[in-house]
């Protein structure tokens, strides 16, 4: 009887970190049913609960990052960096895994080197284009590292890069194999309820929402209402209710927490306002969106403004640094009157998708683990 395939995933922190490590996984468990796949996170943040709910078993481990704006707050890291390698150590030679992949995020900087220390193939999945220290360090013994951008031989050994791209949901990674076309946006508008003749604008602030983006559109609703401009504004959790009490619902308006169907809605969208994060560019180059970037300013290392520094160099989205979300008003105004400019940017987008992100990453693992059928 085949040995039993067994891998360990580690990342989170962030929704940015945890998406991608899930969709890897789904891709495992296609081709190896009966692989088990275990994740190992940081105690109380939300990997502990999104890798449970998307089906697969977990174990915390107590860790925390640098904290670089509280100095006093780090005088306990030693001990618990000291507490994770030996956890980490426990769980490596309980379940002796075949390859062992980190996603970012600093829970998987003791899983990686800890298993490196131990003779275990691993694997690095990096979603930006500027590479945290963490994987930066973890590169120089990694079998691949995965990167989603190209120009990464300053972070990481040249004869270990694999352009591969961010794994992005199989209902967003299909996008790409069907570019739309002004009536498939129009049809998209009429079902979401909205006017299939007017420009739609999406705001996407993520699930806790953007509050330079939401004040931002704030001042522009009244200007962009009178020029016929419709808004699908997903603002987060923290802010909806009370950006509903204030605006309200109507034809023309929508205002959500969330997003339920993703897909649907970039397909109406004439242009997107969106955070830079690595995952949801991935998921606009499949939608092959026009964008409107407004990178975090609050983000490790300025991750997002150098995301979105690759998307403009591209031609493939505009950027605005927050400072500048004054100038929201006209610039978003002037773009939607500007339809080849959008169609350009459109096409460009396109081009930088890798809707088999997933699929490829999972090649090289196979490349990599000691397991054989």
């Amino acid at each position: 009887m085949a040995e039993q395939l067994r891998i360990i995933i580690s990342g989170g922190g962030t929704g940015g970190h945890i998406f991608p490590a899930v969709s890897i996984a789904r891709e495992i468990q296609a081709r190896y049913p009966h692989a088990r796949i275990l994740f190992v996170g940081a105690e109380g943040r939300m990997e502990m609960e999104r890798v449970p709910a998307a089906g697969f078993p977990i174990e915390g481990i107590r860790i925390a990052g640098f904290q670089r704006k509280k100095l006093w707050a780090n005088l306990s890291l030693p001990g618990k960096v000291w507490l994770s390698l030996k956890r980490v150590r426990a769980i490596m030679e309980r379940e002796r895994p075949h390859l062992v992949i980190g996603t970012g995020g600093y829970v998987s900087g003791p899983t990686l080197w800890v298993a490196q220390r131990m003779g275990i193939p691993t694997l690095i999945q990096e979603q930006n284009s500027f590479a945290g220290w963490t994987n930066r360090w973890l590169s120089k013994k990694a079998g691949a590292i995965c990167v989603a951008y190209p120009g990464m031989e300053s972070a990481f050994p040249a004869d270990r890069i694999r352009f591969t791209g961010n794994p992005v949901r199989p209902d967003l990674a299909a996008l790409a194999a069907s570019p739309t076309t002004e009536a498939l946006r129009a049809d998209a508008k009429l079902a979401l309820g909205f006017d299939p003749i007017k420009p739609l604008v999406l705001i996407l602030g993520g699930s806790q929402g953007a509050r330079a983006i939401n004040e931002g559109v704030a001042a522009c609703e009244n200007m962009w209402r009178s020029s016929d401009i419709q808004i699908f504004w997903q603002c987060g959790r923290f802010y909806a209710q009370d950006l509903i009490a204030r605006f309200g619902q109507g034809r023309g308006r929508q205002i959500s927490a969330f997003i339920d169907d993703m897909p649907s809605v970039l397909r109406a969208a004439d242009l997107v306002l969106s955070r830079a994060g690595a995952g949801t560019l991935s998921e606009l180059t499949c939608a092959g969106s026009a964008a409107v970037l407004v990178p975090s300013p609050n983000v490790a290392e300025d991750h997002q403004t150098h995301n979105a520094e690759s998307l403009v160099a591209a031609g493939a989205a505009i950027i605005m640094p927050e400072i500048n979300i004054a100038n929201l008003c006209g610039h978003v105004h002037g773009m939607l009157y500007r339809p080849d400019e959008l169609e350009l940017l459109r096409g460009n987008a396109r081009k930088l998708a890798k809707p088999h992100a997933a699929a490829d990453i999972v090649n090289e693992c196979e490349r990599l683990w000691t397991w054989r059928a």
